[in-house]
């Protein structure tokens, strides 16, 4: 049985997506591991790195596809680094909690997260651990919720490390215990 967590954060790749609110999840990754470097892993489409919190060491995975093709790289990151399905951790924008508001999950379904769908549909199980970070509905009646989720996240709407911590330890807790 592998001893990494795989720990991945929920993104779209390039600069127009790096602050929107669809990239929560790489945002909050960020400020929990902020001086970690990423090497970019061809075979995956995804940025890696390789640390160790606390004593249980976790491969941290940014994938490089869209997010609706997100399930293509934790799939192959699963198979190089040997991880099953209970040790991986995936951080994710959620439209169901407020603003701010982190939250950590075992299973469940996709709710219409596209990112999710992806790695349910590639993985065949939804049986993994989830740190949900909240980024509201849009406010304006006439908004979709896809022009919402990549519109700029303003600063003071993302999650702060305070609030990320709790659920962070209790999801690698989660994993490490599986």
């Amino acid at each position: 049985m592998a001893k990494e967590i795989l720990v991945v954060a929920l993104m779209n790749p390039g600069e127009k997506y790096r602050c929107t609110r669809h990239n929560a999840g790489a945002m909050a990754l960020d400020i929990l591991c902020d001086t970690v470097v990423y090497k970019e892993q061809k075979g995956l489409s995804a940025l890696t790195a390789a640390v160790v919190e606390g004593d249980i060491p976790l491969v941290l995975l940014k994938p490089l596809t869209f997010m609706n093709l997100s399930g293509q790289s934790v799939k192959a990151a699963m198979r190089k680094f040997s991880v099953p399905v209970a040790r991986v951790v995936v951080l994710h924008d959620e439209v169901e909690l407020k603003i701010g508001e982190v939250r950590y999950k075992f299973g469940g379904g996709h709710k219409g997260h596209n990112g999710l769908r992806s790695i349910i549909a590639d993985i065949g199980t939804a049986d993994f651990h989830r740190i949900r970070i909240g980024v509201g509905r849009p406010t304006d009646a006439d908004a979709g919720i896809a022009d919402y989720l990549l519109a700029f996240q303003p600063p003071e709407e993302r999650a702060k490390k305070e609030q990320l911590l709790p659920v962070w330890n209790e999801a690698l807790n989660g994993a490490n215990n599986a």
